[in-house]
């Protein structure tokens, strides 16, 4: 299963440009409601005693053992239902991804003009067409004809989407993709880019705005096909450059379009915790074997002790720090050593694991909000002796 984190999340996908988290911090108390989110923001041990004391009064009663298991045999229904009523209005573009993770656009001088003015009043973005290595050993990009690349990439996707709908048959013509012959969508691409739970695009469509390099092909999967129409059927959609699919991160079998160590990047944007925990790691395994030696996972999901954690009233937790909301879509709340251990296991090496202790602040009604988040980075080591950025390790 995966899909985008639910009605909490869209509080973290401020739009536009800022500082990475960390950057912003209330030292003085008087300047509280002049900035709408501080970084970082210390809990005192009264608040931690309250906060835990409120979610052991929310965790007393937990859903019956067959309400949980109709969640989840139905949970695919429940994030349809989402898509059909919110379809892709509730979310918005987290542009903010490319300065938590610049690992998204490692060749774009993201200080650049975000658009440029066209004289019928439409924007568009600047291209950087500059080739180079990536960032932290992830890729070699090499020097070729922009033009002739491109059109290789146009023929072995299109080729490939022609041969697969857009309905339910795609899901099962997946698995007849030879990848071991290198038959998939963007075998040509030397950057590539998996998001999981990619919702309405809210994700997808910033990167492929951002990132002009000729050699990214981003892919896209959600658990809601409706989610995944929403993707298809956007006018920014290019099957050129991208491939939206239906999968069930939980279904060994449910296939995926690349083969294993083919990706640069796979993107968890509060993806993980609407998965039963008993399950995540099995997802997360399988997720790392799709990675490149260097190749990273990029997550961000809600921490313990969220605002949306302490919400929830009794009657609404599932398990130790899961619960199912109003909607019928689940959500679960980490720690850092939780997901460490999670991707530890799977064989992958921490780059970065930091919660972002957020004070949000809403100025009109004079109200605060202490959201908590965890942010990571996760690279597939390189085997023993295989080169990474030209030396020998």
């Amino acid at each position: 299963m995966a899909a985008p984190g639910g009605p909490e999340a869209a509080a973290a996908a401020a739009p536009g440009r800022r500082q990475p988290f960390g950057s912003r911090f209330l030292t003085d108390p008087s300047r509280l409601f002049q900035h709408n989110a501080w970084d970082n923001v210390e809990w005192s041990e009264e608040q931690e005693a309250s906060a835990r004391n409120k979610v052991q009064e929310n965790s007393r009663q937990l859903v019956p053992q067959d309400k949980q298991d109709e969640y989840e045999l139905n949970a695919n229904e429940y994030w349809n239902d989402f898509y059909k009523i919110h379809e892709n209005g509730f979310f918005k573009d987290r542009h903010w991804l490319f300065t938590e993770f610049p690992e998204l656009a490692p060749n774009q001088n993201l200080s650049q003009p975000e658009a440029s003015e066209y004289k019928d009043g439409s924007t568009r973005k600047p291209r950087d067409t500059r080739l180079g290595s990536c960032e932290n050993g992830l890729c070699s990009l090499e020097t070729r004809t922009q033009e002739h690349h491109h059109l290789d990439l146009m023929k072995d996707s299109n080729n490939i989407i022609n041969r697969l709908d857009t309905d339910g048959e795609a899901v099962l013509k997946l698995g007849d993709l030879k990848l071991s012959d290198g038959d998939f969508p963007g075998s040509s691409a030397t950057y590539r880019i998996l998001e999981v739970g990619c919702g309405a695009g809210n994700t997808v469509f910033p990167i492929l705005q951002t990132n002009n390099d000729p050699g990214l092909f981003v892919y896209c999967c959600d658990f809601s096909s409706t989610a995944v129409d929403l993707v298809q059927t956007n006018a920014e959609y290019d099957s050129s450059r991208c491939f939206a699919f239906v999968h069930d991160l939980c279904k060994d079998q449910s296939p995926y379009p690349m083969p294993e160590e083919s990706l640069d990047i796979i993107i968890l944007i509060f993806v993980l915790s609407a998965l039963l925990p008993e399950k995540m790691q099995c997802v997360i395994n399988r997720l790392s074997r799709l990675l490149k030696p260097g190749g990273m996972i990029l997550l961000r999901d809600y921490g313990r002790y969220d605002l949306a954690q302490l919400r929830f009233k009794k009657g609404r937790c599932l398990s130790d720090n899961f619960y199912v909301r109003g909607d019928g879509t689940r959500v679960y709340f980490f720690t850092q050593d939780e997901l460490d251990a999670l991707f530890t296991t799977a064989g992958l090496e921490k780059v970065q694991n930091l919660v972002d202790r957020r004070l949000q602040v809403n100025r009109g009604k004079q109200v605060t909000m202490h959201r908590v988040w965890i942010q990571c980075k996760y690279r597939k080591p390189f085997p023993a002796g295989q080169k990474e950025n030209g030396h020998v390790r």
